[in-house]
């Protein structure tokens, strides 16, 4: 596994060390999980924007939404686990 090093300024490198402890944790180990997890965020974010402009670009493209009142019932149903049906897409009028 290669290695790469990085400079850590004193103030970080203790709080580190003490949360890498209570977490029972190597720092190295603690390092990487946030690395990781920071990782994962970064590429989670990237991949909902991805789809909000792709479904911008549909709205500009079909010039269709779904009305609020519509999806708010739609959600509101189905988080209280009741079965719904889905709202239809309809031209947005101005």
């Amino acid at each position: 596994m290669p290695t790469t090093t990085i400079r850590i300024e004193e103030g970080l490198k203790a709080r580190i060390s003490a949360a890498a402890e209570r977490a029972g944790k190597s720092s190295h180990a603690f390092i990487l999980d946030a690395l990781s997890e920071t990782l994962d965020r970064v590429e989670m974010d990237n991949a909902f924007h991805q789809i909000a402009d792709e479904r911008w670009a549909d709205i500009l493209r079909t010039g269709k939404v779904v009305e609020w009142a519509d999806a708010e019932t739609y959600l509101q149903a189905r988080a209280a686990g009741r079965k719904a049906r889905k709202p239809a897409a309809r031209k947005l009028v101005p």
